[in-house]
């Protein structure tokens, strides 16, 4: 990895009785999109609490490009960070425009950034209207055009997708995108396990606020060898060719129904498989392969016992 943007060393926090965060060790690179996954109470919103510096460790350290979060470098370091929390609150009375511009005033962004900013988000037609008469998307909207405000280097974001329609998720990983290309280093929490499996490099997942696993997505997959799926439809006399092709192999589960056949095998039995299928081109009309979700993953790293995966 490069020179870390943020670096996490064995950060713990407590709340009372519940033990919060319990010895996370993170690092995120410049550029890099990181995903936090975990059930609820598993201390992602406390993590980025604590790493844009509004909470304090109970032990450890975090360092946002190489700063101590409560250094002397750090006040003018935080102006290049941004956040979007996911319960976000306007003044009502205030139109979408005037928002963005007490929000500039307060970060010391000219004001004539706003309108570029509301048009980007999807706001421009609605950018003198009261926010009162806002959607919860379109306030999802305005708060992600306050993030974005003086064009910050590091993002963090918490369920930034909540009341957004399909074209709006669409339009803000778009724009996410973008942001990554220009250098941002984003660090998302989210839920919605199937709309960032694609869109993040990496995912921490935790667990009772202990770091479970860190990874791509393929490398959490196999950290846990979940089972590989392949879906058969079957054409008339397909099923006994199909039987004999497997029947010497032990391994892999064959299941059929109605002209429908499921196969299910591990991964490094992948190959074989389907050169075993090679075989079959007469009597099979189509092939579905299904990769473990990050569902999948998430409850299978959720559901193990610490030290199992």
């Amino acid at each position: 990895m490069n020179t870390p943007t943020v670096e996490v060393t064995h950060v713990s926090r407590r709340f009372g009785e519940v033990q919060a965060l319990d010895g996370v060790d993170l690092r995120v690179a410049q550029g890099e999109a990181l995903g936090l996954i975990g059930h609820n109470g598993a201390g992602k919103s406390t993590l980025i609490k604590l790493m844009l510096g509004l909470l304090h460790p109970d032990r450890g350290e975090i360092r946002i490009a190489g700063q101590s979060l409560h250094g002397p470098a750090y006040r003018t370091l935080r102006r290049q960070i941004a956040y979007l929390p996911e319960n976000i609150v306007f003044y009502d009375n205030l139109s979408g425009l005037e928002t963005l511009h007490f929000f500039a005033d307060i970060k010391g962004v000219a004001r004539s950034d706003c309108p570029a900013l509301l048009e980007e988000v999807g706001l421009a037609h609605a950018a003198r209207r009261a926010v009162r008469g806002y959607s919860k998307g379109m306030r999802q909207r305005l708060g992600f055009a306050q993030a974005l405000l003086g064009k910050p280097t590091l993002l963090f974001l918490d369920e930034p997708t909540t009341g957004l329609d399909p074209e709006g998720i669409r339009e803000f990983y778009e724009i996410l995108r973008t942001l990554k290309m220009r250098g941002v280093t984003v660090i998302l929490s989210s839920h919605n396990l199937a709309q960032i499996e694609d869109r993040v490099d990496r995912l921490a997942l935790l667990r009772q606020g202990r770091l479970k696993a860190t990874g791509t997505v393929k490398e959490l997959r196999a950290g846990l060898n979940l089972p590989l799926l392949i879906s058969l439809k079957l054409r008339s006399g397909g099923v006994q060719p199909l039987r004999d092709a497997f029947a010497a192999m032990t391994d892999v589960q064959l299941h059929l129904d109605d002209g429908i056949a499921e196969i299910r095998c591990e991964h490094r039995r992948k190959m074989p498989v389907l050169a075993a299928l090679g075989g079959l081109v007469d009597w099979v009309d189509d092939v579905d392969i299904h990769e473990p979700s990050l569902e999948d993953v998430f409850l299978g790293y959720a559901e193990a016992r610490d030290g199992d995966a």
